[in-house]
């Protein structure tokens, strides 16, 4: 009988304890709410601009306010799918090594609008939404999946990984790059709205 207690006290024990690479109640809770804010930060910025304001380009080869939320959108989904799919692979703890960036070493590289990178060809923005407004109605419904995913994730988000060409990232910091990703993308919305040529 007290080998049985014995037992059971471990069990009890170890179900409260989270196994090292599982990510915490404190790290969701902030991937959630960062995600949040993205999100209301680029609803906030495009708030109440017209059709004229949204579809200027400081310059030809620049992308318009528009053109930003279309990419933003377009990316919500696939980089989740990105994210997925690299949890289709085999958790393996020996690569934890191979991860330089921290958490917020990750959002401060994607955030960072001196470091450029060429858009690929399925993230680059075509007009398949609609104009602007109906492309934000996406964008929220795909930003409320992302939300929903992370708080319903029971991966392993700490033992998958995605190789980005600034260094390998977990999936955990996946979900943090598609919110810094957006926020990136506001940053450069902002940078529109401050442009001197910009329509009043």
């Amino acid at each position: 009988m007290r080998t049985f207690f014995a037992i059971l006290g471990l069990v009890m024990v170890f179900s409260f304890i989270s196994p090292e690479s599982s990510v915490t109640k404190k790290e969701k809770k902030f991937a959630l709410n960062y995600m949040k804010q993205t999100r209301q930060r680029l609803l906030d910025d495009v708030k109440g601009l017209s059709e004229n304001q949204l579809k200027w380009k400081p310059a030809d080869s620049a992308w318009s306010i528009a053109e930003c939320i279309e990419h933003i959108t377009i990316s919500e989904k696939n980089l989740l799918e990105m994210v997925k799919g690299s949890l289709a692979q085999p958790a393996d703890p020996s690569k934890r090594s191979e991860i330089k960036n921290t958490d917020e070493g990750v959002i401060k590289i994607l955030t960072n609008r001196s470091f450029k990178v060429k858009t690929q060809e399925p993230f680059k923005p075509t007009g398949q939404f609609g104009d602007a407004w109906k492309t934000l109605e996406v964008y929220k419904e795909r930003r409320g999946n992302l939300i929903d995913y992370t708080k319903s994730s029971k991966e392993d988000l700490r033992n998958h990984y995605i190789d980005l060409p600034f260094g390998k990232i977990d999936t955990y910091q996946g979900l943090l790059f598609i919110a810094a990703h957006c926020e990136r993308h506001t940053l450069q919305i902002e940078e529109v709205k401050s442009n001197p040529g910009f329509p009043k």
